[in-house]
Parts: C-alpha cells; sequence; structure tokens
C-alpha cells in the first residue's frame, strides 16, 4: 500500500538560486508517496522554469507577488493530499523527515500537528558569521514552530484556517497560536528534520525590522487576548 498522499508545497519569489535543492530534498524522501506544488509568488528570475524542469511528481503553480503567506494558501488549495507539508525554496528537509513524522500519527491517533527541531546551516558567503556563532546556541538543533518543520492532515486546516495572508513574516507564529487557542494536539520532535540554509538574502535578514514588528504585534495581541480571556471569567 502507498500510503496517504503528502503534498510538500513550496512558496517561492526569486528562489532560482537554491529551488532545485529544496525540490531535490523532496524527492529524496524516504517516503514516496507526494505531490510537490511549487507555487511561484510572482518571480522575475528563473524560478518558474527551474521548477518547470522537473516532471512529476512536481506541479508548478503561479500568481501575482502577494507574499508568502499567499503563496502557501495558494498550494493548499491547488493540492490534493491527505497531509500537508511546506518547505521554503531556500531550505532542504533531512531524508527521513517525512516517514517519521507520518509514523507519529499512525503511532498517536491524537495527534494534530507534528513539529520538529531546526538546525541551522551557512552558505560560503557567511563563513565569517558561521565562525562568530561557533558556540551560539544558533549553531545547534533549535525547537522549530515553523512551517518548514510542519506535518498536519488537510483536516487540520479545514478546521484552523488558512495562514493570514495579510502577514509578511509571523504568519506561522499566528497559525500555531490559533492552533493552541482551539486545543489541538501538538508534538514537537527531537530530531532536526528541517535544515535551515542562512544566506545574505534571507527574508528575515533583508526585512529585520519589518519582521521585529509584526512579532511584536503577535506578542502584544496575545497579551491583550489573556487579559480580555481574564476579565470574562472575572465578571
Amino acid at each position: 500500500m502507498k500510503g496517504p498522499l503528502i503534498s510538500c508545497i513550496i512558496p517561492v519569489f526569486n528562489g532560482e538560486k537554491y529551488l532545485g535543492e529544496a525540490i531535490e530534498s523532496i524527492l529524496a524522501q524516504s517516503y514516496r508517496h507526494v505531490e510537490i506544488v511549487v507555487v511561484d509568488d510572482g518571480s522575475t528570475d528563473r524560478s518558474r522554469e527551474v521548477a518547470g524542469s522537473f516532471g512529476p511528481p512536481v506541479r508548478s503553480l503561479h500568481q501575482e507577488n502577494a507574499g508568502p503567506a499567499a503563496a502557501k494558501n495558494t498550494g493548499i488549495e491547488g493540492s490534493r493530499g491527505d497531509y500537508l507539508a511546506f518547505l521554503d525554496a531556500d531550505d532542504l528537509w533531512a531524508p527521513e523527515k517525512l516517514e517519521v513524522q507520518l509514523g507519529r500519527f499512525q503511532a498517536r491517533p491524537d495527534l494534530h500537528i507534528s513539529v520538529s527541531f531546526v538546525r541551522n546551516f551557512w552558505e560560503a558567503e557567511l563563513a565569517g558569521e558561521e565562525e562568530r556563532f561557533r558556540d551560539h546556541r544558533i549553531a545547534r538543533p533549535l525547537p522549530g514552530y515553523s512551517a518548514g518543520t510542519l506535518l498536519a492532515p488537510r483536516a487540520v486546516f479545514d478546521r484552523i484556517g488558512l495562514f493570514d495572508r495579510n502577514l509578511k513574516h509571523a504568519d506561522a507564529v499566528e497559525w500555531f497560536a490559533r492552533a493552541r487557542s482551539a486545543g489541538l494536539t501538538m508534538e514537537m520532535l527531537p530530531q532536526a528534520l528541517l535544515r535551515r540554509r542562512l544566506h545574505p538574502n534571507n527574508r528575515s535578514r533583508m526585512m529585520q525590522d519589518g519582521s521585529r514588528e509584526e512579532f511584536l504585534d503577535l506578542v502584544k495581541k496575545a497579551i491583550e487576548d489573556k487579559r480580555r480571556g481574564k476579565e470574562s471569567k472575572a465578571e
């Protein structure tokens, strides 16, 4: 038996340099029953050509530039898998990622969301930065509440909803917050199943101020929601 189909969604914007490696890391998965949906978010480079150079199980979708959250949503709506997973165009999965996570769903019928640790790795252009952070915590595996570590049944998205397309950086954090509020069961696996590439053009590096503001806004909203909840109970 093939097992359930997993839709692996790659949002990409001008990611031709690394996109092929991201796709290949999915094709190299030990769990093989997958479809790969590359969503081109209005790229002006050769991202569409790179995606198109692969045959099945890779499919390509295109949209006008609307941001990574909107691109992930387009992939969800255009995919047909029983489970959903996401990979940024500059990151890589460990070969066993999908097999390990799917096994957890089979072992735990109560499980709704599987995530894992992340290990950062540096491109050669940032060798100096890698050396500076050699003994820093970011050079070690870290818990990853991010879309790149996520595996979840499609039914979870039917219940929680899609990513907030108005957020450009914190859409995954906001989605996980909604999942927690809904009481969904999440499990953090200790294996580093996602390899996050650090390079000069990371979105978090290029748009650092905007990223910080979005995360601070989410923290502020969470505090306000918690305060309102306590006041409601007191009444």
